[in-house]
């Protein structure tokens, strides 16, 4: 896809891989929209854009917020119409056990990451439907594919979002809409942050820079696919865990669960 032009909505803007994407996007001639909690980190990155001459329009909205997300919406809609590019990238984890973590924790990464990205699409997906056009980018993570112990909450939203994604691809069919999911290992951006990860390595030799991450996004906003795997390798071990789970989970739950007792 030609994105000079085009009218990209990123949620989760103001850091890490949604303000890469906005950068990566700006580069291309895209006309964003950056939405965050954060407004004083929009307005930097918006700062930032001015050198690739885009068109950039600062919404700040917390997308677990229903109500917020409807205002932020009637906003964007009423200055662009419709959005070629949906990318719903806010999301974070919040680590430890089930037993120890409050249910409004548990709620809290749910609110975030999956009904924040459905707040978003029913949105957005009416006016993209009218003109038969546009690509949603859901930003979920290889936890999609994986459920493991110290982030079971995180993994359960990602879960979610793919799983609504597969269902909302059969329906975009012959639409001339499309979804794409974007999962990718860990990578060096400020989600673990999060002061419930102080006691863990933060980052592992093998994990991606946001740069990455967002050139994928770039790529899902024009592909048919479903999922883009992010590194491509590591599809390999979501087949050999669907195949074999009698076999992989095992080795893999021991392995996390070492880990979350190493820190209590």
């Amino acid at each position: 896809m030609d994105f000079k032009n085009k009218s990209v909505l990123i949620t989760g803007a103001s850091s890490g891989i949604g303000k890469q994407s906005a950068i990566e996007f700006a580069k291309l001639d895209a006309d964003l929209i950056l939405v965050a909690r954060r407004k004083e980190k929009l307005d930097e990155l918006a700062s930032e854009l001015e050198k690739f001459n885009a068109t950039v329009l600062v919404c700040q909205c917390d997308v677990s917020n229903k109500e917020q997300v409807k205002e932020m919406s009637k906003t964007v809609l009423e200055k662009f119409d419709s959005i070629d590019i949906l990318v719903n990238n806010a999301g974070f984890a919040i680590y430890g056990s089930v037993k120890d973590l409050t249910i409004d924790e548990i709620e809290s990464q749910m609110e975030t990451n999956y009904f924040g990205m459905m707040y978003c699409i029913k949105s957005f997906l009416p006016s993209m439907l009218e003109k038969k056009s546009g690509h949603i980018v859901n930003v979920a993570s290889v936890a999609a594919s994986f459920g493991l112990p110290g982030i079971a909450s995180y993994c359960a939203s990602k879960f979610a979002m793919l799983g609504f994604s597969e269902g909302l691809k059969h329906e975009l069919h012959n639409t001339g809409v499309g979804i794409t999911v974007v999962s990718p290992i860990m990578i060096r951006t400020d989600f673990f942050d999060h002061p419930s990860f102080e006691k863990m390595p933060k980052y592992s030799p093998t994990s991606l820079s946001s740069k990455t991450v967002a050139k994928a996004i770039l790529k899902a906003a024009n592909s048919s696919r479903l999922e883009i795997i992010v590194p491509s390798v590591v599809r390999s071990a979501v087949w050999l865990k669907h195949t074999f789970p009698f076999f992989i989970n095992p080795i893999i739950g021991k392995s996390f669960k070492k880990q979350l007792d190493s820190i209590k």
